[in-house]
């Protein structure tokens, strides 16, 4: 058992009873080879077992990433060889991968390569199945391949395989067949042919990443500026023979000892962090999700502030961390690509201050931030002009660096660096770029402060799925994407609008500052309100700008809520939102923001209904302003839907069914959904059995829903149980009932898991009919788990009941979105004898802020209101 320890002496075990060569596990594991491998199974399993309880404990006590991990690598090592002592002594077990570099973390894969001398016979196959066997038997989960030194070269093809046999380490067998592997690898390796790869294999990751990079649940392991990497970076610099951890980097001068300093911080709270939450978690999980996050911060001690959660803080911290790894990674990368390809590192002069070198952007001279702090934001400036640059050179993004605290109080007030901004924002092109480079290096955060001040801020509110700083800068992505040819499909009339906006750079500044008050207490639109009307005043906007910036931030959130909450077929509502808009250009302004801010919480939250709701309220006003105040009368609009019918129906029949609505059901349908439905119903006005047909949504996303049938009691619970039952999430609802007692209930339907395709049309059609007809005792509403993120950041239910002029009273609610909320509440109104004429449904992630319009006699009572109230709200939690 002695041969093969020599790797494993500078694993350092902080076990208090470790297993070590002359420690009391080793010696019980060479007791028990004599019996066997089966009979040794029980003691080793026990083994291990205990000692990695040692090893957590430890941890618990005491957290040291790096000597935890080295000192599991050992552990692993140790029963490794206690098992393979009864293999032939011409095989060789390899550790790879993470384990390889003597890294385990504590449910990571154990990945091992059996290497051979030739291909293995029967008999060796039966006996490398039982050792797997065993090693699994006795809690080691290991991923393994078995390959001669041939495969190995042969299968090395692949960059992944490659990367992982870089990593290869010695732990018993035939050291002389490991060597040969090894040296027949080292000649086979192409140090630049495995740079382009590995930094292609970075680039496409990030790539993958980019719309979750700053998401609240990340990947500790594969998000950028995470443990993969710094991993990318060491695996290019060993296969250059340039060093394998910081230091030997810092030799050889591809980083700075400070720097070499700053990136090991960086990698020590990843790996903290990712040790933590696999005990957590209990099993391998790189996803930091809300699940663990509280219980991660405690098993770190850290504990809240006055202002922040405890898990708050922990994110603040891993946020400043990735960005700064992310940074000091892309530092070594380019120094290593300077290595390798040297050729590529010419030299073209931009102006008297800068240089291109290869494709980069550099100082001439190293002092010149020092000398002239301008030129701090005059480099992210040329980075817009000169699109084939792609970033800053080392030497001026350590000057950059160095010089930062420079952009102080009297760098803010000078009128040349308030100017170089404002260029900034009105560049044609690179806008969205020079705002990341400018966030990821400081500057920003410096130049505004308040903007430093949210970065790597949390938002528990259940639709915003990004930090607050990188939120802000998807919402000015946004608005720079509207005004792009090739995204101009996605948003027809949001890219002809913004292509005809003047000065978009007061777009771009709202945007910036429309949630940069967050975290500060009180009303975050107002207090934005204050700094933006400061800033734009600082740098020169003109008084008509500066009020429409001011203005913005203020109003951000009124067009959404209006859009998704009020009924915008009603005229007066139409009236009363432009009435609150100066003018047409402020009406363009907010309507681009709240689209590009909508998008820029949660990709999940935006779809093709969502959009036709925001056009249709920004058409409306634009009509409304620009004087045509005139809406439809019924009259007008029965005209108007007779023209679409034409021949296809007898007027004396259209007109005996016209004769049963009112007016109110003319105003609230568009005419071409009045046409729809008169074709189906006209010929069957007296029908005795129900009729629902459905077809997809116009606006191209989810299906309309109609339900003709006698008006029985409880219809629309039953109805939206059916739809909670199968998944579908109401969005409109409609609720009429004709004069000679029918109901006529109209419904817009969306799923996140079936396309509107036929068959899902003929189920609703054929079980929504066969449901309503056979009026059953109301089933119970469906159960089922609520949307984890609720268990960890519950909202606490709100009800809001109130008159809403000649149309009744408006039902306001927000509340978790659990299973069945919808039918519950529909239960509880229809129990009270209120009638519900009208419904808007928003779901944003896990939160439902839902508008109800309702009439009833109970709500003119106000005892019989609160106990609705009341009931609603145990419905509700």
């Amino acid at each position: 058992m002695g041969e093969g320890w020599g790797e494993g002496e500078n694993l350092h075990s902080p076990s208090p009873q470790p297993l070590s060569r002359k420690g009391r596990g080793a010696h019980d594991a060479s007791h028990t080879i004599a019996l066997g491998m089966t009979s040794a199974i029980p003691h080793l399993r026990e083994s291990l077992r205990a000692a990695r309880a040692a090893l957590q404990a430890d941890f618990s006590a005491r957290p040291h990433p790096k000597r935890y991990l080295r000192a599991h690598a050992q552990q692993v090592d140790t029963h490794l060889r206690a098992l393979w002592q009864a293999m032939p002594p011409t095989l060789a077990l390899v550790a790879v991968g993470g384990y390889g570099r003597g890294e385990l973390y504590p449910h990571s894969d154990i990945d091992l390569l059996i290497l051979l001398p030739q291909q293995a016979d029967d008999a060796l196959r039966e006996r490398l199945q039982t050792l797997v066997g065993a090693m699994w038997d006795i809690g080691l989960e290991v991923g393994h391949s078995v390959r001669t030194v041939v495969e190995c070269l042969e299968e090395s093809a692949d960059i992944t395989v490659q990367t992982n046999l870089l990593e290869a380490r010695f732990l018993s067998g035939s050291r002389a067949l490991f060597n040969d592997m090894r040296e027949a690898l080292a000649a086979r390796m192409n140090r630049r042919d495995f740079y382009l790869a590995k930094a292609s294999e970075q680039h496409n990751r990030h790539a993958r990443y980019r719309d979750t990079d700053f998401n609240l649940e990340p990947n500790l392991k594969e998000s950028p500026g995470g443990l993969r990497d710094l991993q990318t970076v060491l695996w290019i610099s060993r296969a250059s023979s340039l060093g394998a951890n910081w230091n030997q980097l810092a030799k050889h001068d591809l980083l700075t000892q400070e720097e070499a300093r700053a990136i090991a911080r960086c990698e020590t709270l990843l790996q903290t962090l990712r040790i933590h939450l696999h005990y957590v978690a209990g099993r391998r999980e790189d996803r930091l999700l809300f699940d663990y996050q509280t219980a991660v911060a405690e098993h770190m001690r850290i504990t809240a502030s006055a202002t922040l959660r405890a898990s708050e803080t922990m994110m603040r911290r891993y946020y400043r961390a990735k960005r700064a790894a992310l940074t000091l990674s892309s530092i070594l990368l380019q120094n290593l690509h300077a290595r390798l390809f040297p050729e590529d590192t010419q030299m073209r002069p931009l102006n008297e201050r800068f240089i291109a070198r290869g494709n980069r952007l550099e100082a001439r001279e190293d002092d010149l931030f020092a000398r002239d702090p301008s030129a701090m934001l005059e480099n992210f400036l040329l980075l817009e002009q000169h699109p084939d640059l792609t970033g800053l050179t080392t030497p001026t993004l350590r000057a950059l660096w160095r010089e930062l605290p420079r952009i102080d109080a009297a760098f803010r007030r000078d009128p040349r660096n308030r100017e170089l901004f404002m260029r900034i924002l009105r560049q044609p092109r690179g806008i969205t770029h020079a705002l990341r480079r400018m966030h990821y290096t400081g500057v920003l955060g410096r130049y505004i402060p308040a903007f430093g001040r949210i970065t790597g801020q949390m938002q528990h509110d259940l639709f915003h799925v990004y930090t607050v700083d990188e939120h802000i800068l998807m919402v000015v992505r946004n608005l720079r994407r509207f005004a792009l040819d090739r995204h101009a499909r996605e948003h027809p009339l949001c890219n002809r609008l913004m292509r005809e906006f003047a000065r978009p750079e007061a777009l771009y500044l709202a945007g910036l500052f429309h949630d940069i008050a967050k975290g500060r207490g009180g009303d975050h639109s107002a207090l934005g309100k204050i700094d933006a009307a400061r800033f734009c005043q600082q740098h020169n906007l003109t008084r008509e700008d500066r009020e429409l910036v001011a203005w913005l931030v203020a109003q951000h959130l009124y067009f959404s809520r209006t859009a998704q909450t009020r009924d915008l077929t009603d005229p007066d509502v139409i009236a009363e939102f432009s009435a609150n808009i100066p003018n047409e250009r402020h009406l363009v302004a907010l309507y681009l923001l709240t689209v590009a801010d909508i998008q820029g919480t949660n990709p999940k939250i935006w779809n093709a209904w969502k959009s036709q709701l925001m056009e249709s309220l920004f058409l409306a006003a634009q009509r409304y302003m620009a004087g045509d105040t005139h809406a439809d009368s019924a009259a007008e609009i029965r005209a108007h839907v007779a023209e679409k019918i034409g021949a296809d129906l007898a007027p004396e029949i259209r007109e005996m069914f016209w004769a049963q609505l009112d007016t109110p059901y003319f105003l609230q349908h568009d005419a071409d959904e009045i046409a729809w439905h008169t074709r189906l119903l006209a010929s069957h006005l007296n029908a005795s059995a129900p009729l629902v047909n459905a077809r997809p949504a116009p606006g191209g996303e989810g299906l309309q829903v109609m339900v003709y049938c006698p008006d029985q009691p409880f219809l629309f619970a039953r109805i939206c149980t059916f739809f909670a039952r199968l998944r579908y999430n109401i969005a409109e609802a409609r609720i009429h009932v004709t004069h000679h007692g029918y109901a006529l209930d109209s419904f817009l339907v969306l799923s996140a898991e079936r396309m509107a395709d036929d068959e899902a049309i003929h189920r609703i059609e054929r079980e929504l009919a066969q449901q309503i007809a056979r009026a059953e005792r109301l089933p119970a509403p469906p159960t089922g788990r609520a949307d984890r993120q609720l268990r960890h950041f519950p909202i606490t239910p709100e009800i809001h009941i109130e008159a809403n002029g000649k149309n009744g009273y408006r039902l306001s609610l927000i509340a978790g979105d659990t299973p069945g909320l919808l039918a519950r509440v529909a239960r509880v109104l229809a129990q009270h004898r209120i009638d519900l004429f009208s419904a808007r449904i928003n779901t944003l992630g896990a939160r439902a802020e839902d508008v109800l319009y309702i009439r009833g006699a109970t709500l003119a009572q106000p005892e019989k209101v609160e106990a609705l109230r009341e009931e609603l709200l145990r419905q509700m939690g």
